[in-house]
């Protein structure tokens, strides 16, 4: 199962980085006429709506049952890591492409492109490693679950990017969408649709954060701006 949960992330960020870079033109999903986009729609409405639920209370609970082996508690961030995979899986590979393209990379710019959507990546595999990248990845809970000992959720993270500001990851997120290489309808739909997650759903995350870490994280939130990072202290 451990492996399982690493092959989906993998696998996962490879269909998102192919899909991203062809724009969205590999798609699996064969709908017919205008019922295509309805069904790309529901694609794109599906990953922040259940990614969001799961972090609810009653999503936890559902994660925590859904957990193998009757260890819910201790492998809840490796299933919720899991279920996040399988939504981006299901995204990328039952897309329906349109075939309506406006821009592939070509010459200097496309080259530009290239390096920019690369850069992106990198910041967001930073800010996932600044975060915690165990439980990005869903290891975190096997790995506890082996060695008989609690996860370790290593508190709020303050280092790294999170110095530059509170939602480095949403922003990694967003920026891989902006920097896809070949625009096409397909690539707007899933950028319009995620990029607004991106700005509004860490509201609800720190809501939480609030709840759980009181004054430490009011401090914090007082001195780190919320996306848009600070450039010098």
């Amino acid at each position: 199962m451990a492996v399982t949960s690493l092959a989906a992330f993998g696998g996962a960020v490879a269909a998102m980085a192919v899909s991203l870079a062809t724009g969205l033109q590999v798609g699996l999903g064969s709908v017919d006429g205008g019922l295509a986009i309805v069904a790309n729609l529901l694609l794109v409405a599906q990953f922040p709506l259940l990614h969001s639920w799961l972090l609810g209370a009653r999503g936890r609970h559902v994660v925590a049952r859904l957990s193998p082996f009757g260890h819910g508690r201790t492998l809840a961030s490796s299933t919720y890591a899991l279920i996040t995979s399988l939504q981006l899986l299901l995204v990328f590979g039952l897309w329906t492409p349109s075939g309506i393209v406006w821009h592939t990379p070509t010459g200097w710019l496309g080259a530009a492109q290239w390096i920019a959507f690369v850069l992106a990546w990198a910041f967001l595999g930073k800010a996932m490693h600044d975060a915690g990248l165990g439980l990005q990845t869903g290891a975190a809970g096997w790995l506890a679950l082996w060695r008989r000992h609690p996860v370790d959720y290593g508190g709020m993270p303050t280092d790294g990017l999170f110095r530059a500001c509170r939602q480095p990851i949403y922003l990694g997120f967003g920026l891989v969408l902006l920097t896809a290489p070949t625009w096409s309808l397909d690539w707007l739909l899933l950028a319009g649709g995620w990029l607004l997650y991106c700005v509004l759903g860490p509201l609800h995350k720190e809501a939480r954060w609030l709840r759980h870490h009181g004054s430490k994280f009011a401090a914090y939130k007082a001195t780190v701006p919320y996306l848009l990072p600070r450039l010098w202290p």
